[in-house]
């Protein structure tokens, strides 16, 4: 498969992009910094120079050309305002969903957060992302054209993952690494019959291939 990723230097992008590649999968990512372009191709993955803040949907649809998923994993980031988490983690999100959809690409996995709200309340800049994530959430899941899986992981730590996971539509607060969610990503995207879930993501006991499996029968 061809899959193209948002937010392609980003921790969790990086990670998948190495497993994907190395599970036979062709593999783009958008970055906007030539400079990431290096890191991207030390995991196995083509690197695509475009800025979502700025980017028309025409530009964003003319790469997911051909691609048969995309992953929408871009973020403002740590010290971003709360401008910033309205024009990536929200507006981004949409506009990679719009190009999706006019592109063709049905299959779209949205990293998403644990207690993403649109109506979140609370005027902290974290308050703002968990309303931004929220209403990309609400979009994606409202567009036809899309086979969605948004997932919303715990906090995330940089341990090293040892699969094993909880993954269910409610968790409760928790812990993941960042490694075990890059691994659950790419069993999602293996496994259409996620399509239509919303589902939280810690640490649990559960292998990632099983947890998957599991919730993609229910």
């Amino acid at each position: 498969m061809r899959i193209v990723i948002a937010g392609g230097h980003g921790q969790i992008a990086l990670r998948l992009e190495r497993l994907l590649s190395a599970g036979g999968h062709e593999v783009a990512g958008i970055i906007r910094d030539p400079k990431q372009g290096d890191d991207l191709r030390a995991v196995g993955a083509e690197p695509v120079f475009l800025d979502l803040e700025t980017a028309s949907v025409e530009q964003v649809a003319a790469v997911l050309q051909g691609a048969d998923a995309a992953v929408f994993a871009a973020g403002a980031g740590p010290g971003s305002g709360v401008e910033r988490k309205d024009t990536v983690d929200r507006g981004a999100a949409v506009l990679f969903a719009d190009a999706a959809e006019r592109a063709g690409v049905r299959r779209y996995i949205v990293v998403s957060s644990m207690g993403a709200d649109a109506e979140h309340k609370g005027d902290d800049v974290f308050d703002a992302y968990l309303r931004a994530k929220g209403a990309a959430d609400d979009y994606v899941r409202s567009r036809p054209g899309l086979e969605w899986t948004i997932l919303r992981p715990g906090a995330l730590t940089n341990d090293a993952g040892n699969g094993l996971v909880r993954l269910e539509v409610s968790t409760g607060r928790g812990m993941v690494p960042r490694d075990d969610v890059a691994a659950v990503l790419a069993e999602m995207v293996e496994t259409p019959a996620t399509a239509g879930l919303t589902l939280e993501l810690v640490s649990g006991s559960t292998p990632v291939t099983v947890a998957v499996k599991d919730i993609a029968g229910n």
